[in-house]
């Protein structure tokens, strides 16, 4: 098992449930060097508390878990499902005067 592969465990385990329970999801971008990338999707994407929620929920997850993984990087960002939604939203409305 790869240790991109161990970190998608965790995250089913211990992280995904509790995201998702405020309509949120976490993808991995890259682990090199002893550092994990990822991005908040969903509801969580640009949230107030996702730099607390990185350091409390995915940090200690991972790091509790998988002690190669040194250091925990959450990259911002507009999520692509977010711009799908904008995207829709304009289309639809009328133009404004």
């Amino acid at each position: 098992m790869t240790e991109l592969e161990q970190i998608e465990q965790v995250l089913d385990e211990k992280v995904r449930p509790h995201l998702r329970s405020h309509g949120g999801e976490i993808a991995s971008l890259s682990f090199e060097d002893g550092r994990y990338r990822f991005r908040f999707l969903g509801q969580c994407s640009g949230c107030p508390s996702a730099y607390l929620t990185t350091e409390q929920v995915v940090a200690e997850a991972l790091q509790e878990a998988l002690p190669q993984v040194k250091e925990v990087i959450l990259v911002q960002g507009v999520s692509p499902s977010l711009l799908d939604q904008a995207r829709a939203i304009l289309e639809s409305g009328s133009p404004q005067k």
